[in-house]
């Protein structure tokens, strides 16, 4: 089985969250097949609820029948070296198939054009197949060569990234394998460029109450949509505040630290004033703060808007956290595995500046948890959860090749 074969087998399932196990299956016979060492893990719903990533209640958090994998290869005396994990996740966000021009889980492939677009093309199965080929690439460099190396390299296939890291949060939490880690690489789609700097993001439920009122006489009711309107524009007044006042050298973007209202439901019925209304928010974190800062912060705007209306004021919002939080995440440039990335990079004929993000990853997890670890791989952020979902297959090929390079290199560099 080659690259091709691989991305277009892991692509046809839909591994949507709580249906990961069919294609986590897969892979972890196809890693046994290439001749790693295999491991599997469940997360704990006990354990993630204690961490902040997650919801305080274990019930909350649907960890059942969605394994992790890896696999592992060991090179000379393994314990006298690095270990370098290499992490993708299996999981991707459902498909509107009436938004898609083709079936979102049958591979469409433009030879013509050099892309293959479906569900998870980009975000990110095919940076994983590119972890698992450069794995295999270096082991069969060390064997035909006799390349002088110790140390280890994983390749992890995990499940539940779009819900807050089940997977990645329950191997940072508790180490699946019997040896330590020392550095990872997560393979979402960067373009190619090495992220180190991965922005934050805090879920918040605003819930209004408003008066209903027959819409023919209107005026005897209180649009609760009206009020939404008066704190929207005051969130969007700090998020521009935010981003005069909170700088960051890796965060050129025109808005770094975002706010989006995904999600709004308003009143029950046309013909009577809108007297209800729940709006879901993501409010982004930058490194260097906290998830809990930037939530007071929008609290405190709230509170400003509600001390200024007398209907508010008597009958005040609520504005709760619910779903996961993502933590901002940030490493040094000079970390090695960093290092060894940029090396392999320019090898490759490219010299590429370290980057931030403007979203969260798994990273944050092995950040956290002590083990630098840089984001790298092939894709777009920006074809992630589209219709049509598509990655270049050159970027999928130049990522297979750097990673290998870069795991070379780590562990070589010890």
């Amino acid at each position: 089985m080659d690259l091709r074969d691989f991305v277009d087998a892991l692509l046809r399932f839909e591994s949507v969250a709580r249906a990961e196990a069919p294609a986590q299956q897969w892979v972890k016979n196809r890693l046994h097949d290439f001749g790693f060492d295999t491991y599997e893990w469940t997360a704990d719903p006990a354990r993630l609820a204690e961490h902040p990533s997650f919801p305080d209640d274990p019930d909350d958090i649907d960890a059942a029948n969605r394994p992790s994998v890896a696999g592992a290869f060991e090179f000379g005396d393994p314990d006298a070296g690095r270990t370098l994990v290499l992490d993708g996740h299996v999981d991707v966000v459902p498909a509107d198939r009436e938004l898609w021009s083709h079936d979102p889980f049958l591979p469409d492939w433009d030879d013509e054009a050099g892309t293959v677009s479906a569900r998870g093309a980009a975000d990110m199965k095919a940076g994983l197949a590119a972890c698992v080929f450069a794995a295999l690439d270096l082991r069969d460099a060390v064997e035909a060569s006799g390349l002088d190396l110790d140390g280890r390299v994983v390749v992890e296939s995990v499940v539940g990234e779009e819900e807050g890291g089940i997977g990645a949060a329950a191997a940072a939490l508790d180490n699946p394998y019997p040896f330590e880690r020392d550095a990872a690489l997560v393979a979402e789609p960067t373009r190619l460029k090495p992220v180190v700097a991965t922005e934050g993001s805090v879920m918040k439920r605003l819930r209004l109450t408003g008066r209903t009122a027959h819409a023919a006489s209107r005026w005897r009711g209180v649009d609760v949509i009206e009020k939404f309107e008066a704190i929207r524009a005051a969130f969007f007044d700090l998020e521009a505040e935010r981003t005069d006042a909170v700088a960051h050298p890796l965060f050129d973007y025109p808005i770094p630290w975002p706010v989006c209202v995904g999600r709004v439901e308003a009143g029950t019925w046309a013909s009577s004033v809108a007297g209800t209304l729940t709006a879901e928010w993501r409010l982004g974190v930058a490194p260097g703060e906290t998830v809990a800062e930037v939530e007071a912060a929008f609290e405190e705007r709230l509170a400003r808007v509600v001390a200024d209306d007398e209907w508010l004021s008597a009958h005040p919002p609520t504005f709760e956290r619910f779903s996961v939080q993502f933590e901002p995440a940030e490493i040094d440039a000079d970390e090695p595995v960093v290092e060894s990335l940029r090396a392999a990079l320019r090898a490759d004929g490219r010299d590429e500046d370290p980057v931030g993000a403007t979203y969260g990853a798994d990273s944050r997890h092995y950040v956290e948890a002590g083990i630098p670890t840089v984001l790298f791989g092939p894709g777009d952020i920006d074809q992630a959860h589209f219709p049509d979902e598509t990655v270049e297959w050159g970027e999928v090929e130049v990522a297979r090749d750097v990673i290998r390079e870069t795991a070379t290199r780590f562990l070589q560099s010890r």
